[in-house]
């Protein structure tokens, strides 16, 4: 695995040895970051945008959008497994700062009020084995840290049918080999 793309373009990333963690291929984050920067579904200045990559595992996404000079990004992770690769490679990239590392678990009683700042660009990116994302999603938007015309991207298995609350909506919908990625945001603006 690389960095495809920016200023870290061909980086290796460092990936774990354990089968716990299913680390972004760099086909689908490649397509991932062609819609952000060409989709005319919803419009998203990647240079100006701060990220929350939730389940950051490696670091795949959010290294990509340091890479590409986002503002800032936030990653969140609580796996001991994969958080010293993440910070190795978040290392390899030296004179990167502009990041923090939330070393919590978003599953349990994560309050994301903590947060002071809202986000231009969530990516979740939970392990296969959990089915239901609606109580995380609702609590995204209802503590509004995703900006009103923000997006958030979600990495599934193709074959995952999800349920998601009323007030999130699907904008686009790829599939790529076993992946499929979904990207939405608020539904109308219930809650602003």
């Amino acid at each position: 695995m690389r960095i495809i793309s920016g200023v870290f373009k061909g980086k290796k990333i460092l990936e774990p040895n354990d089968l716990n963690t299913r680390p972004l291929k760099d086909l689908t984050k490649e397509s991932i970051f062609n819609i952000i920067n060409h989709s005319n579904k919803f419009s998203i200045n990647l240079k100006n945008s701060k990220v929350l990559d939730l389940f950051a595992g490696t670091g795949s996404f959010g290294l990509e959008c340091l890479s590409q000079r986002v503002k800032f990004v936030t990653f969140v992770e609580n796996y001991k497994g994969v958080l010293t690769i993440l910070k190795k490679n978040l290392y390899n990239l030296k004179q990167i700062k502009n990041f923090e590392i939330v070393e919590k678990n978003i599953l349990n009683n994560f309050n994301f009020k903590n947060f002071k700042t809202q986000f231009d660009i969530i990516f979740l990116d939970p392990p296969y084995k959990e089915k239901d994302l609606t109580v995380l999603i609702e609590s995204l938007l209802y503590n509004k840290i995703l900006d009103p015309k923000g997006i958030i991207i979600i990495h599934r298995h193709k074959n995952q049918i999800d349920k998601f609350p009323k007030s999130f909506q699907i904008i686009d919908q790829r599939k790529y080999g076993i992946s499929k990625i979904i990207f939405g945001s608020y539904f109308n603006s219930e809650f602003f």
